[in-house]
């Protein structure tokens, strides 16, 4: 998946298993700079984001890519800064990958000893793919205004292990003007609630009959999930929730199935010279 992020940047969603070989890729498009190579290489890296998309549903060897990315020699090409959980390699031609593993509340890069030179490209690229593939119990919550979907997630692949996905109906907006107008807003007011009641009572039932939860993932529609904050029975699960929202579309079982997709990439951000 990709979507422009500004003037001459681009992200992209890199799969666990991808991410070691797109780093290698990324360092041989970038390793010479060149005045036309710009535009190029942004759609290089680009197309490369979605072939990787294109072929997640294919069985992968994690092995294959780590061993492309040894042979790659990207450590000779890329500067490398950590900040927090973001990992920035930095090519000779100026070219920038901002790179966000998922579930960053726990990423801890690798580091180097006293007196030591610091883990170079490769090994930190392995790194964060060995981070996203890391075993969890997922929890994720999908609101938006009349359709909710909980489920619980457990492994890596991750398997869904319980969910639930429901709708209410929430009418639109009337155009219509004086006291019809304020009944339909009280009666579309009360739908609204009763909807986002019927999704709290979804995720408390869902997230709270299964293993503990390593994480929480939400997404959907960032309005009604601020509305579902106030709720108390909701809390110990907020408080778990990743850095990332996932704006899906209607929540319905099959869109819940693919979040995983979604919540195991990391996020890269490509910059230009």
């Amino acid at each position: 998946m990709k979507n422009v992020a500004g003037s001459g940047a681009k992200w992209l969603d890199v799969s666990a298993e991808r991410f070691p070989g797109w780093i290698a890729s990324f360092a041989r498009r970038h390793a010479v700079s060149a005045p036309s190579a710009g535009a190029e290489s942004t759609q290089a890296d680009a197309q490369e984001g979605a072939k990787i998309d294109v072929k997640e549903g294919a069985a992968i060897e994690p092995q294959e890519d780590a061993r492309n990315a040894a042979r790659s020699g990207a450590g000779d090409r890329l500067a490398v800064t950590v900040d927090g959980a973001m990992v920035t390699f930095t090519a000779p031609d100026g070219a920038v990958a901002q790179c966000h593993p998922p579930f960053p509340e726990s990423f801890a890069p690798p580091t180097a000893g006293p007196g030591q030179a610091g883990p170079g490209p490769d090994v930190i690229a392995e790194a964060i793919s060995a981070h996203a593939r890391t075993p969890r119990t997922v929890g994720v919550l999908l609101v938006r205004l009349g359709g909710y979907a909980a489920g619980v997630f457990t492994g890596y692949p991750p398997e869904l292990a319980d969910a639930k996905a429901g709708a209410r109906p929430v009418h639109g907006r009337s155009a219509a003007g004086g006291w019809s107008q304020h009944r339909f807003a009280r009666r579309r007011e009360k739908q609204a609630n009763e909807a986002l009641e019927a999704a709290a009572d979804t995720a408390v039932s869902i997230f709270g009959r299964g293993p503990r939860l390593d994480a929480v993932v939400l997404g959907g529609d960032k309005r009604a999930m601020a509305e579902l904050r106030g709720d108390p029975r909701l809390a110990r699960y907020l408080a778990l929730a990743t850095e990332r929202f996932l704006t899906v579309p209607d929540p319905k079982r099959a869109v819940l199935l693919d979040t995983p997709r979604l919540f195991t990439a990391v996020r890269i951000r490509i910059t230009e010279p």
